[in-house]
């Protein structure tokens, strides 16, 4: 089976391995959840896959959801300068503008994912593809207010968001 523009059909159909490697990269680093979610077959859509990805990661413990947002990228960080990001995280950084950015601003992002990470203890995840630069610093500045739990919430909607695209990248009949 091709990663590329598969079917719903194909998806259903593949072996456990298959899946988990077409699949798994919708979540970042996580193949654990399309794992999981293998077992709810067949999917009549891309929504009810999404849907059962996402159960997979609801049910999960807290030590799980973790790893999952530790699993992303920080923003304009290490990985991203040193371009050692997935394919899809760099383009979805590059989408938001995040590519060419002035030394100035790879600075300010240094400094609000630091100031995340401190707080949190884990990264600063949002849908890069539903944002522009901007938005995606008024962000840091908004979520910062926030409690941790609210922040696991708001990560985990956002991984959620990010897997939705990264599906309908993959599959031909959405």
């Amino acid at each position: 089976m091709n990663a590329a523009r598969c079917s719903i059909m194909s998806i259903n159909s593949a072996s456990r391995e298959e899946f988990v490697r077409v699949i798994g990269p919708a979540f970042e680093h996580s193949p654990w959840i399309a794992e999981a979610a293998w077992a709810a077959r067949p999917f009549i859509n891309v929504e009810a896959l999404h849907h059962a990805l996402v159960q997979v990661v609801h049910n999960a413990g807290e030590e799980k959801k973790l790893a999952l947002i530790r699993a992303h990228p920080d923003l304009v960080g290490r990985a991203a300068l040193a371009g050692t990001l997935t394919p899809e995280s760099n383009r979805e950084q590059a989408s938001a503008g995040l590519g060419k950015l002035t030394p100035e601003e790879i600075a300010v992002f240094e400094t609000n994912n630091r100031a995340y990470r401190v707080k949190f203890g884990f990264p600063f995840v949002i849908c890069a593809r539903l944002n522009k630069k901007a938005a995606i610093l008024t962000g840091f500045e908004e979520r910062l207010q926030n409690t941790r739990t609210q922040e696991i919430a708001a990560a985990l909607e956002e991984i959620g968001k990010i897997a939705w695209l990264r599906l309908k990248d993959l599959l031909a009949d959405v």
